[in-house]
C-alpha cells in the first residue's frame, strides 16, 4: 500500500514539475497533430492525480465503511440464522402440539365424564344422607309431639277420672258421709 502511494506521489511531482515545461514547448515548436497530443496529455494526468488524491483521502474511510458494512452483513445473517432456527423449532413444536391436540381432548372428554359420574354419585350419596337426616329428624319431631300429645291426653284422662269421680262422689255422698270424712281428715291431722 505504501509503495503505491509513494509513486503515485512521485508521478503527481514529476507531472507537476515537467509539465508546464512540456506545454511550453509543445506550443512554441510543435505540429498541430502533436499539440493535440500533448493537449490531451494534461487531463489524462490532471485525472490521474484527481483518482490519487481520493484514493489518498478516501481508502480508510471506505475500507471501515465496507469493513463495518461486511460485519453488519454477517452478523444479519447469523441472527436471520438464529431466527429460522427458532422459528423452524417453534413451528415444529406446534406442529406437535397439533398432533396431540385430538389425543387430549378425548383424555379431557373422558376425564369429564368421569367427573360427571363422580359428582352425581358425590349429589346422590349427599342427597340420601340428607333424606335420612330429615326422616331422623321428623321420626325424633313425631315422638316428640306423640309423647306431649300421650302426657296430654293423660292429664286430661286424669283430668276427666277426676272431675268424673267428683261428680260420682259428690253425687253418692251423703250429709253423713261428708261429716264423717271430715271428722276423719281431722283425727289425721291431729296425729
Amino acid at each position: 500500500m505504501h509503495r503505491v502511494r509513494r509513486t503515485l506521489l512521485c508521478i503527481v511531482a514529476i507531472a507537476m514539475v515537467i509539465g508546464p515545461a512540456l506545454v511550453g514547448a509543445a506550443q512554441e515548436g510543435a505540429e498541430p497533430h502533436e499539440a493535440s497530443l500533448m493537449d490531451l496529455f494534461w487531463p489524462v494526468v490532471n485525472f490521474a492525480i484527481m483518482c490519487g488524491v481520493l484514493y489518498y483521502f478516501l481508502k480508510a474511510p471506505l475500507a471501515g465503511y465496507l469493513k463495518d458494512r461486511s460485519e453488519t452483513i454477517r452478523r444479519d445473517l447469523v441472527e436471520a440464522a438464529a431466527l429460522k432456527s427458532t422459528a423452524t423449532a417453534q413451528l415444529e413444536d406446534i406442529d406437535r402440539k397439533l398432533k396431540a391436540l385430538p389425543g387430549e381432548i378425548d383424555n379431557l372428554r373422558a376425564r369429564g365424564q368421569a367427573e360427571i359420574v363422580a359428582e352425581e354419585q358425590r349429589i346422590t350419596q349427599q342427597a340420601i344422607a340428607e333424606r335420612d337426616r330429615l326422616l331422623e329428624q321428623a321420626r325424633r319431631d313425631i315422638d316428640v309431639q306423640v309423647r306431649l300429645a300421650k302426657r296430654e291426653l293423660t292429664e286430661h284422662a286424669a283430668d276427666l277420672s277426676v272431675q268424673l269421680a267428683a261428680e260420682r262422689i259428690a253425687s253418692e255422698t251423703t250429709e253423713e258421709d261428708h261429716n264423717r270424712m271430715v271428722t276423719r281428715y281431722l283425727e289425721q291431722v291431729k296425729r
